[in-house]
């Protein structure tokens, strides 16, 4: 059976940016421990973007750029500069020693680089660049985190609560089921019955479903398979609420009839409002954003009553 290609960068990205906390909390608990969570923090993504190469754009990494507050009491922020690379490439530690310094000099202000290395070479974990001749020299060392190594913790994985246990385990699955796509189908419902088994609410079972989804892709032969197990499943434990099929299926047919009607009428809609509309999952929600699309009198006013929303639920 051929190989199916998953979506790495793109679950990687969209569990970082749901579950930033908890992303620092399970790889990095010190720099989460020095944070001060009470004050927010902002994805400067399209602020690095404008920092990279043009040549750059379309290989396989991810790239973010967050501003963090310190919880020392004093007036401070810095920047956290995160990767996540999906595949070995030898130019990986200078571009992190590029990309840092870039950041630096466009901010002036304390940046923090950090690699997660979701590969599959277990040898592969560079940590530093450096160059120097004639007494000059100067070099960039980098945590890293290599996913292979999860292998031998799984039972921790198995024991955890947080969503990125859940991201780690369908990372390896993934990898080690690129040519056996019908043990990667008992793999993703071993681990979304797993989900039910914990208890976790509606909506994280919604949100991580999708991230699976995204990661664990399968053929669509295997893919109707996997559905029709998952919904007998949910209809054995007697769930009281749409399963998480419907429930993602209604809010993605939602996302884009949104997107649809702000093009019919205003031509073009921004990326980043795309981005927005689809990490929401809340139905009655997306009804009403769905009604406001199609009376807004500009683009302009639908993302600010949109982000209006978004500080009001989050408030």
């Amino acid at each position: 059976m051929s190989e199916v290609r998953a979506d790495y960068d793109g679950a990687w990205k969209e569990g970082v940016e749901q579950y930033f906390e908890a992303f620092l909390e399970f790889f990095f608990p010190e720099i989460q421990a020095e944070i001060d969570w009470t004050r927010g923090y902002d994805f400067l993504d399209q602020e690095l973007q404008q920092l990279m190469r043009e040549s750059e754009v379309g290989k396989q990494f991810v790239d973010k750029l967050i501003k963090v507050w310190l919880n020392d009491g004093k007036e401070t922020w810095l920047l956290v500069h995160l990767e996540i690379q999906s595949q070995v490439d030898p130019n990986f530690a200078q571009r992190m020693f590029s990309y840092h310094y870039r950041i630096f000099d466009r901010y002036n202000q304390e940046v923090v680089s950090l690699a997660i290395l979701g590969d599959n070479q277990a040898n592969w974990r560079p940590q530093e660049y450096s160059y120097g001749r004639w007494g000059c020299r100067l070099s960039l060392q980098f945590p890293i985190v290599k996913l292979l190594d999860y292998e031998a913790r799984w039972l921790e994985l198995e024991q955890s609560d947080s969503p990125f246990a859940v991201m780690v385990m369908a990372h390896l699955r993934t990898q080690a089921t690129t040519q056996d796509l019908a043990g990667r189908l008992r793999w993703k419902l071993s681990l979304i019955k797993r989900m039910y088994e914990l208890g976790y609410s509606r909506d994280k079972i919604s949100q991580l479903f999708r991230l699976l989804d995204r990661l664990m892709t399968l053929p669509p032969d295997l893919d109707l398979n996997f559905k029709a197990e998952l919904e007998r499943f949910e209809a054995e434990q007697q769930m009281t609420y749409m399963t998480s099929i419907e429930r993602i299926g209604r809010a993605q047919t939602l996302q884009e009839s949104i997107a649809e009607v702000l093009k019919a009428r205003f031509n073009h809609v921004p990326p980043e409002l795309i981005e927005q509309l689809n990490k929401i999952y809340e139905l009655d929600r997306l009804k009403q954003l769905l009604k406001q699309a199609s009376i807004t009198g500009s683009i302009s006013e639908f993302q600010q009553k949109f982000s209006q929303e978004n500080t009001d639920t989050s408030a």
